[in-house]
């Protein structure tokens, strides 16, 4: 398992490395790499290939949101099932159980913030495990995925001298 490893950590850092770039990057043979990777991707380890789009930089405009759900629990009804039921809206992008004040982080997207607020009420909040949530609008993203989304600018301050 550790080329495997090795493999996943190149490609969790850059999809687009080849196995070819891989196999020369690792001292392995090319079709050793893709014969490793098939295998990943058959036992679902390796979920997803993507690429990370700074739409901002584009002009379009999408809302996210962080919505913290507090949720009551049956006998017929744990964190699994409720988390699996969040899961399966399309705007939801990523459903976590947190410790703290919440049970769950529902990271959601939208166009507008009236897409978020009619999510939150149609669909979350009538959900009956579902006690109470919070929503945090996301105002600016400066780092995603371990990549800055912003450009240091240039420092413009005049130097002075004694």
């Amino acid at each position: 398992m550790e080329r495997a490893e090795e493999i996943l950590r190149i490609l969790e850092d850059n999809a687009k490395v080849s196995p070819k770039e891989i196999a020369e990057i690792l001292d392995m043979k090319e079709e050793e790499v893709e014969e490793i990777i098939k295998k990943l991707e058959g036992e679902k380890v390796i979920l997803k290939y993507k690429t990370l789009v700074n739409w901002e930089k584009l002009g379009v405009e999408e809302v996210y949101a962080i919505i913290d759900v507090r949720v009551n629990l049956t006998r017929e009804k744990g964190y699994d099932d409720i988390a699996k039921r969040i899961a399966k809206f399309p705007e939801v992008h990523a459903v976590r159980l947190v410790s703290g004040e919440y049970d769950f982080q529902v990271v959601v997207k939208g166009k507008s913030l009236k897409d978020i607020a009619f999510f939150v009420a149609e669909k979350i909040s009538t959900i009956p495990e579902v006690r109470d949530t919070v929503t945090h609008f996301v105002l600016r993203t400066y780092k995603e995925e371990g990549v800055l989304l912003f450009e240091d600018e240039e420092d413009r301050r005049l130097a002075i001298v004694p």
